[in-house]
């Protein structure tokens, strides 16, 4: 059976069938996989009864591991993360604001790879906005603007210990292995414009979530910024949702998308397999 691709209808994101995954990846396969995520920037494979050494085998394949800090990992597999809620969690739900993965590091991780295993018959549903996109459509201005800034970057409000997902954090319940760290505290600086090394695209590299703020500019100026260029950058027309199956493993480039979870599961179990891909260079 040869690969098929099937375009979703928005303004990215592809399905990929006619592979079995459990199989080893060729070099020529793989470098096909990749082809065909970079162009869509975020794939889902459904179908794909995979355990836990496949998705690691296929993450190597890719592209090699990631780094995936303030998360702790599954048993027996230290690249792999459990993204879980209980049935009966009452904490908010994990991620639900625009960003891109670790963006925080010098070098961000190229992709992150998501496995559904346990999927609730409601809701749960990804958010994916486009990013190349929204710097083709950005006015003038507001584009001239975005190319001029370097924004700073840190995990400081999300994985500090009196962060969002802090000490308190961990006393509330909360089902996933997160371990805050004083290095959240640290930051690093990348241009809010990022072209892409592999495509030459250009996208926004931009997340309320790790950015603080913008050099040169005050603390007001840079969340007036960010609000601004956020409100343009999550606009429905820029956005795909997708909806999870089990044994579905998307993967997506944190290079050209924000992404953003969402709820509405409440009364379900959830539980998704992690892994990130390494980027060579920012």
């Amino acid at each position: 059976m040869s690969i098929e691709v099937r375009e979703t209808n928005a303004c990215c994101g592809a399905f990929i069938t006619g592979i079995d995954l459990r199989q080893d990846i060729s070099v020529d396969l793989a470098a096909e996989l990749r082809a065909i995520w970079l162009k869509h920037k975020v794939v889902a494979f459904p179908d794909q009864a995979l355990n836990n050494s496949d998705l690691e085998r296929f993450t190597v394949a890719l592209g090699g591991f990631g780094e995936d800090p303030f998360f702790g990992h599954i048993d027996g597999h230290e690249n792999i993360a459990a993204i879980a809620r209980k049935a009966n969690e009452k904490t908010p739900v994990f991620a639900e604001f625009f960003h891109s993965d670790w963006s925080f590091l010098p070098v961000p991780p190229a992709g992150t790879c998501l496995f559904g295993i346990t999927i609730p018959p409601t809701g749960g549903n990804t958010l994916f906005a486009d990013q190349v996109a929204v710097y083709e459509h950005l006015p003038d201005d507001m584009r001239k603007q975005a190319d001029s800034l370097m924004a700073i970057h840190s995990a400081e409000r999300g994985y500090s210990p009196d962060g969002l997902y802090g000490e308190d954090d961990q006393k509330s319940g909360r089902s996933m292995n997160i371990i805050p760290s004083e290095r959240a505290r640290d930051k690093y600086n990348h241009p809010f414009v990022r072209e892409h090394h592999e495509t030459g695209k250009k996208a926004l590299f931009s997340s309320l979530a790790y950015i603080q703020g913008f050099v040169g500019l005050s603390e007001e100026e840079s969340q007036e910024l960010l609000l601004k260029f956020y409100k343009f950058q999550s606009r429905e027309d820029f956005i795909y949702s997708h909806k999870w199956e089990k044994n579905m493993l998307v993967m997506w480039d944190n290079r050209s998308l924000l992404h953003a979870a969402t709820g509405g599961y409440d009364g379900y179990d959830r539980l998704l397999h992690r892994t990130t891909i390494a980027d060579s260079r920012f």
